[in-house]
């Protein structure tokens, strides 16, 4: 193990050991606080689960250990605000899906068919792939969560693996008004309320029924005094009623996070806006399943603070370097395109990249309430990333830092990861994971749902046909819950 007395060069010992002080000396310091402070060649000195100082040359105690990051770009770990973790273990199944198949397949015939021990599975490859690609918070926007026992395998995967995590509890499956109101779902929410590893939010969505029948869902969620994320402006599902609703009933507060909203108007980014609310961006999610265009170009012109997310591995990349990228393509896509319209052109992009490293960190610090985290800054929590390849040749050479992490560098650059003081990645191998029994476990699930399947419908359900002669009902709006203000939205995701 090198010391604080020398200056090492690449390091070939074992990973930093917990519970001694720690140095990431002379890399490209991306601190992003306030003032976005870059340091050219800066050190981060951690001592126990927090960020001791930062700046060049520092001093350190005795014994302190060093990990070289000369040459890479050392900043904040990265946050996703909306992840469904469960789905892990179907990894690329749906690759080909547009939303309305998503629908069918998770909502409407085979997502009641996950037990726990799935819901684990899925949580548990999901939570070591964030952590290998340098995100050391994500929401688990955990809406397979049936039934009780589902929500334990949930949180026991997760607190299984040394990241820090959110339980975002809901259930597609039923009502929230439903299942919020169930005494075992409520006597697990106040357990895990004060878990310090294990945040804690309530996942559902509003249809825009004017019943309001979500109302008993915010109560249990305002009596527990926790946060709201749900899925809006989902085009065909959730709208602008949703947003009305939230706002005329005072249900929308700073704490709230609002998913995708890509399909709104005017009037509810205004109401998001004025009640502080934040918008989770899955740009690889919205262009590409049909929720909307993404809605950064629209969001920015109303000043909400944004965030980034994956929204599920099941389709897409699991990792904020593709969030990231494809953000900055479709708003610029957009910017150029509206220009073009006009006949006019754009000669400098409003959003550049250092705004999306801001999201995927500080933004989503701030849409999870977390002060103590998003920025390199002493005394905030030491979560911590160090980007550093030296065996690619598109590590160097670093000029634009910011460039570099958003449009060059990907998860296998990811070198070191730091979380709560703690090394759980270190020269781009995970610490402490037994990836074969991660594997046995996904592998298990795979084997149980083909089977439970049978092999026509597993194979067809990678492009499943729309169920015939059954009159299916908004998804967003649970099991049989009915109600007349969707069918105009039904007839639009389901062509009738």
């Amino acid at each position: 193990m090198t010391t604080a007395e020398t200056r090492p060069g690449r390091s070939t010992a074992p990973a930093p050991i917990a519970g001694r002080p720690t140095v990431l000396r002379g890399g490209t310091v991306l601190t992003m606080d306030d003032r976005h402070t870059v340091l050219p060649a800066g050190d981060v000195l951690i001592v126990d689960d927090q960020i001791a100082d930062v700046g060049p040359n520092l001093a350190v105690p005795e014994g302190t250990q060093v990990v070289d990051a000369s040459g890479g770009i050392v900043m904040p770990g990265m946050i996703d605000t909306h992840r469904h973790m469960w789905q892990t273990a179907m990894r690329a199944y749906g690759a080909d899906w547009t939303l309305t198949q998503y629908f069918v397949w998770y909502y409407l015939e085979h997502g009641k068919t996950f037990r726990p021990e799935d819901i684990r599975a899925g949580n548990l490859t999901s939570a070591w792939e964030s952590l290998e690609a340098g995100i050391t918070t994500t929401v688990d926007w955990s809406h397979g969560l049936q039934t009780v026992e589902h929500a334990e395998a949930a949180v026991d995967a997760l607190r299984a693996v040394p990241g820090r995590f959110v339980l975002a509890y809901g259930n597609i499956q039923a009502g929230p008004w439903e299942w919020s109101a169930d005494p075992s779902v409520r006597a697990f929410l106040e357990r895990l309320r004060d878990d310090d590893r294990i945040g804690l939010q309530l996942a559902f969505d509003v249809t825009g029924d004017p019943a309001f029948p979500e109302r008993a869902a915010f109560e249990v969620a305002r009596e527990l005094d926790l946060p709201v994320t749900t899925h809006a402006g989902v085009w065909g599902a959730t709208n602008d009623n949703g947003i009305k609703l939230m706002h005329e009933n005072e249900f929308m507060t700073p704490r709230n996070i609002y998913v995708h909203s890509a399909s709104l108007t005017r009037d509810s980014y205004q109401r998001i806006a004025a009640t502080g609310g934040s918008i989770s961006v899955s740009t690889e999610s919205e262009q590409s399943a049909g929720q909307g265009y993404p809605p950064t170009w629209q969001v920015r012109r109303h000043n909400i603070g944004v965030s980034l997310s994956m929204d599920t591995s099941v389709w897409w990349s699991g990792d904020l370097f593709s969030a990231m990228r494809s953000t900055l393509g479709a708003d610029r896509a957009r910017e150029h395109l509206e220009a073009h319209m006009k006949g006019a052109t754009v000669t400098h992009s409003h959003l550049r990249a250092e705004h999306v490293v801001d999201w995927a960190t500080r933004g989503g610090a701030k849409a999870l309430g977390r002060d103590d985290l998003g920025s390199l800054e002493s005394g905030k929590k030491a979560d911590v990333i160090l980007i550093k390849n030296d065996r690619s040749p598109v590590s160097f050479p670093l000029i634009n830092p910011y460039g570099q992490v958003a449009f060059q560098a990907q998860r296998g650059d990811v070198h070191t990861v730091i979380v709560d003081g703690r090394v759980v990645k270190y020269d781009h191998q995970l610490v402490g994971c037994d990836l074969p029994a991660v594997r046995k476990e996904v592998e298990a699930t795979v084997e149980y749902l083909r089977k439970e399947l049978g092999e026509e419908a597993w194979k067809s359900g990678m492009n499943p046909e729309l169920p015939k002669g059954e009159v299916l009902d908004n998804p967003y709006q649970y099991t049989e819950y009915k109600s007349g203000s969707t069918r105009e939205a039904r007839g639009t995701i389901f062509g009738e």
